[in-house]
């Protein structure tokens, strides 16, 4: 089996996603993706990928990634890192598809048949339909009130009063667990340097809803995403502690784990971290440091499934577990299922319901299955899913081809 056909898919309607598709000379095709900036990854992907693996055997993954990651920065989450877990991802496709089995099989069969799902309680267009110019306010890549639906949960846990009723509906399809962020909102009036009492008292308004709306039977996770510095993050975990959180993320930028590490010191609560490193040298540095109780990683960033799969292991060794990141796209959603299914120390797959009930279906033909807060990755061999039938030859959708 050799690689014969390398193609970049972007489209406008989701231009924050790219997509990789590599061909076999037997008819294979393995589907790859990425999110945010797609014309760095194309070029690399077409520049310094396509020269060294159009002929080779796919099915030497691990020598592929060895390869191509011989020269990256080990804390770069560039586009080369992100083309290169798009490749990986594209591969392990390839390799599933040529024994018949799915990834989840190929990486050692099930240590479980389904996984806890949580709900990041983004909306339709959230971070997807376009992107926040660089110095824009946070809230400008939210999307809100772009895309409308029954699954719009970013406009209804902002809403006054809103949020219990979120909850309720959430714990109706089974899913007891849910992420929201409302004191981002107040990160761009001082670029994260302060936190007033009054806003931390806005921010805690939707999680107190839920508590009184449906009590412990919703776990609430919390994203701070890295918007603040240390002493107003401490600020804010103290005053969630009557909360009960399921865990903070991300509550600083992910360039200090000492300082990670003094937060977490701070509060009983996790700290989750981070979907923003690649490899598992960063993530090392934080378990040594003990800055992570929960290991959050994101398989079209951090290299693919190859080197999720190891960072997972490394997770292990503390005694931690892992928790993959999706709010991206189809492909690394579909990954994150199989990682969980294969992998002993996965916590909890994040999902987003406007998505897999919403744009996901437009792009790929089919998903994980969910029932009742749970969920599990398709049946079919390697990712068990393929881009929809129609997708090349739809309007503003461009292919960029290196072939043998």
């Amino acid at each position: 089996m050799r690689i014969t056909r390398i193609e970049t898919i972007e489209s406008a309607t989701y231009p924050n996603l790219i997509w990789v598709r590599l061909h076999t000379d037997d008819g294979l095709i393995g589907l790859g993706e990425t999110f945010f900036g797609p014309a760095p990854v194309a070029a690399y992907v077409h520049q310094t990928v396509a020269p060294y693996l159009l002929g080779q055997d796919p099915r030497a993954v691990e020598r592929h990634w060895r390869t191509l990651s011989g020269s990256m920065s080990h804390r770069a989450m560039g586009a080369e890192a992100r083309g290169l877990s798009a490749i990986d991802i594209a591969l392990w496709d390839l390799f599933g598809q040529s024994v018949g089995l799915p990834i989840y099989q190929c990486l050692g069969g099930p240590v479980r048949e389904r996984i806890r799902l949580y709900n990041t309680c983004a909306g339709y267009g959230y971070n997807i339909y376009k992107s926040a110019k660089p110095g824009s306010r946070f809230a400008a890549s939210w999307g809100m009130g772009e895309h409308q639906g029954p699954y719009e949960d970013l406009v209804k846990w902002q809403q006054e009063g809103r949020a219990g009723d979120l909850a309720r509906g959430l714990l109706e399809m089974g899913i007891s667990a849910m992420k929201i962020w409302p004191f981002d909102q107040f990160a761009d009036e001082t670029g994260g340097q302060h936190i007033t009492p009054s806003q931390i008292e806005q921010g805690l308004a939707p999680f107190r809803q839920i508590r009184e709306a449906v009590g412990m039977q919703m776990e609430i996770a919390v994203e701070l995403h890295s918007r603040w510095n240390l002493q107003s993050a401490i600020r804010i975990a103290e005053a969630l502690e009557e909360i009960e959180p399921l865990w903070y993320e991300d509550p600083i930028r992910m360039d200090n784990a000492a300082a990670l590490a003094e937060f977490a010191a701070k509060t009983r609560v996790p700290t989750t971290a981070s979907e923003t490193l690649s490899s598992r040298y960063a993530f090392r540095e934080l378990l040594e440091e003990k800055a992570v109780g929960i290991v959050m990683l994101d398989p079209g960033w951090v290299g693919g499934i190859s080197e999720a799969r190891r960072i997972a292991a490394l997770a292990e060794a503390y005694h931690r577990p892992f928790a993959p990141h999706d709010c991206t796209g189809p492909v690394v959603y579909t990954v994150g299922t199989h990682l969980c299914l294969a992998t002993p120390n996965a916590m909890i797959q994040e999902g987003v319901r406007a998505y897999y009930h919403g744009w996901y279906r437009d792009v790929v033909t089919e998903l994980p299955s969910i029932e009742r807060g749970y969920v599990a990755a398709p049946a079919g061999p390697g990712l068990g899913t393929k881009l929809q039938p129609d997708f090349l030859e739809r309007e503003g959708v461009t292919v960029r081809v290196s072939a043998a």
